[in-house]
C-alpha cells in the first residue's frame, strides 16, 4: 500500500484546522495563496486518505462549571472484566476519558466534576461497578500541556 505524502501546503492546511476546524476554506486559501478549490481538493484527499477524521469542537468546561479533574486508576477484579466496566464507565457522563492499559492500572479514566464532593460521588459510581476492585484518585492541579500541534510537526518533519 502507497503511503500518502504530505507536502508543505498541505501542513498548513492542517496546522490551520487543528487551531479552528470551522476556518472557512476561502480563508485558508486567501491566507495560503491558493485557489479555495485547491484547498477543498487537498482537505477531500486527506479526509479520503483517512488522515482527516472530522472535526471537533473543543468546550471550555470551566466555564460550564466542571473545572474539577481527576485521573482515576481503576484496578480490576479479574481482567477478562474489561469491556464489562468500560460499558459501565460509558454511562457515567462525568468520566470524559478512558484508556486500557498495561501496567499499574487495568483502566485509567479523566473524570471532570463540578467540585470535590461531586467528584467523590463520581469515583464512588466507579468504585460500584461490578468489577472494579479498587480505584486510585489523582486530582489535576492544572494542564500544563495540551498540544494539538506538536506531534503533527514532528511528524511532519519525519517526511
Amino acid at each position: 500500500m502507497k503511503k500518502f505524502v504530505l507536502d508543505e501546503i498541505d501542513h498548513q492546511i492542517l496546522d490551520i484546522l487543528i487551531e479552528n476546524a470551522r476556518t472557512p476554506f476561502t480563508d485558508i486559501a486567501k491566507k495560503l495563496l491558493v485557489s479555495a478549490g485547491t484547498i477543498h481538493v487537498r482537505v477531500k484527499k486527506m479526509e479520503d486518505e483517512g488522515i482527516i477524521e472530522g472535526s471537533t469542537l473543543t468546550l471550555n468546561y470551566e466555564k460550564m462549571g466542571y473545572s474539577f479533574i481527576a485521573h482515576v486508576g481503576v484496578f480490576l477484579e479479574k481482567t477478562s472484566m474489561t469491556q464489562h466496566v468500560l460499558d459501565n464507565l460509558r454511562l457515567i457522563p462525568n468520566v470524559t476519558v478512558a484508556y486500557v492499559t498495561a501496567g499499574k492500572y487495568n483502566i485509567f479514566c479523566k473524570v471532570r466534576a463540578k467540585n470535590t464532593n461531586d467528584a467523590k460521588d463520581i469515583i464512588y459510581r466507579i468504585d460500584d461497578i461490578h468489577g472494579v476492585n479498587r480505584t486510585e484518585t489523582m486530582i489535576s492541579l492544572e494542564e500544563s500541556i495540551n498540544d494539538k500541534k506538536r506531534l503533527m510537526h514532528a511528524i511532519f518533519k519525519e517526511f
